[in-house]
């Protein structure tokens, strides 16, 4: 925590009653090797890590598999449905995780186009109502609309989490009144996920006043993960104490910093 969130006394960072350090959140996809991918999550500071559990070797004791390569004592593993597009797949997968060793937490996806891999509203409804009466704790993905976000907390979701922008992007926050929205009008937790692309895209979301962060092809893909990673760690920081200091009010017109009264002739 940096001296200025101290400062100002920061509340927890609170999900489905687990208290976190970190608000930033990362993947374990696209990496070039397990090795970069280890360094890369080290250095950002972060704690809950998600698994596509679709796309992923369950088996902990292969070494081709994510799974051997991270510390579940360690870091929070976060089962994902990622590449689920059907209400069923992504129930299924979910269930799947927890029977694999998974905690109860996982990060929901219902997927309804694959271009654009934007959510199925209909179909994230649905299956968030099935894992919540399951006894899940439900991180949905969803898109930036007020509406369908308060259906899922009313759903039972422990966190709702807007895109920025579609997945894997990188073009930043496309709208940040809708974000801002959401925070303001939930009470559980809201996670900006998908397309951030740089450390900037990543302070500008934090400033909304979101509570966290998801991101992984904005480390992954980057020409250095690792340094990557640490700009990120240092961005969500900088956001978020920035938003708790309360940014100055925009004007269209010049003011000087310094008095203007009193001056000498």
């Amino acid at each position: 925590m940096t001296t200025a969130v101290a400062t100002v006394r920061d509340t927890p960072f609170l999900i489905g009653g687990r208290t976190f350090q970190s608000r930033l959140m990362v993947g374990t996809g696209k990496y070039p090797d397990h090795e970069t991918m280890v360094r890369a999550i080290e250095a950002s500071g972060a704690e809950i890590v998600t698994v596509a559990v679709r796309r992923v070797n369950l088996d902990r004791s292969k070494e081709e598999s994510i799974l051997h390569h991270l510390d579940s004592k360690r870091f929070f593993l976060l089962a994902n449905t990622a590449g689920c597009y059907t209400t069923e797949d992504a129930v299924r997968y979910a269930r799947l995780a927890r029977e694999a060793g998974f905690n109860e937490f996982v990060k929901l996806e219902v997927i309804g186009d694959q271009e654009t891999l934007l959510p199925d509203v209909q179909g994230l409804l649905e299956a968030a109502k099935m894992l919540v009466q399951d006894g899940f704790k439900v991180l949905a993905y969803t898109n930036e609309d007020l509406v369908t976000a308060l259906r899922l907390e009313d759903a039972g979701c422990a966190a709702v989490m807007p895109l920025a922008s579609p997945i894997g992007s990188g073009l930043g926050l496309l709208n940040p009144f809708s974000v801002r929205t959401i925070k303001r009008r939930l009470t559980v937790p809201v996670v900006v996920d998908a397309g951030v692309g740089t450390a900037s895209d990543a302070c500008i979301t934090m400033e909304q006043g979101v509570d966290g962060i998801l991101m992984n092809t904005a480390i992954a893909a980057a020409k250095d993960p690792v340094a990557m990673a640490h700009a990120m760690r240092l961005a969500v920081e900088a956001g978020r104490a920035a938003f708790l200091a309360g940014r100055m009010a925009k004007r269209e017109v010049a003011m000087p910093s310094s008095p203007v009264e009193g001056m000498l002739d």
